[in-house]
């Protein structure tokens, strides 16, 4: 799915994303959320260079607003699954980094886009790696995608590591909710 399908509730999403900033309500995305919401600050979405499935570290950036949201962490391993990008929107600061996708997250007030998961179990791992099977198959050649088995080698103690990175970044969303 991809914001720049011509599906009928995608310009919904877009004004409800944009009502609530209207409204000072802070907003939170992963993948195609933090896809919807570049859209709708007048950031855009076009292909990646690389598809990106399973684990992969993220650099957190170095600047003022990464570190409001991520304290001193510089780095961490997070789980991917997409071939799209969004544009860093006006009036945003890049949060988060990689080699295969340089535009992972970014803040905008209180608003937080992910292109990348943190919020992943192993129920939905083992999911979406059997039902993505195919895609899996078909982007094999890029070097940012994994085999199943990798991605699902130590989950327990790769989602206890992400689920604290996760931990910070809705602590700090919240907070904004609570301030609102």
């Amino acid at each position: 799915m991809s914001v720049n399908d011509d599906l009928p509730w995608i310009p919904q999403v877009l004004e409800l994303i944009r009502e609530a900033v209207r409204k000072d309500v802070p907003v939170l995305g992963h993948c195609l959320g933090g896809q919807l919401m570049s859209r709708a600050f007048g950031g855009s979405v076009r292909a990646n260079p690389y598809k990106e499935i399973g684990w992969g570290e993220v650099r957190v950036c170095d600047n003022g607003v990464a570190r409001a949201w991520l304290g001193e962490l510089q780095s961490f391993e997070t789980f991917q699954w997409h071939g799209e990008t969004f544009t860093i929107p006006p009036g945003a600061t890049r949060v988060l980094e990689n080699p295969h996708c340089a535009n992972q997250a970014f803040a905008i007030g209180r608003h937080f886009g992910m292109q990348c998961h943190v919020e992943m179990t192993e129920e939905l791992i083992r999911t979406w790696v059997r039902g993505g099977a195919d895609e899996i198959k078909a982007a094999a050649a890029s070097p940012a995608v994994q085999k199943p088995a990798e991605m699902e080698r130590d989950m327990e103690a790769r989602l206890a590591r992400l689920h604290e990175v996760a931990d910070r970044i809705y602590d700090k969303w919240s907070e904004n909710l609570v301030r609102g």
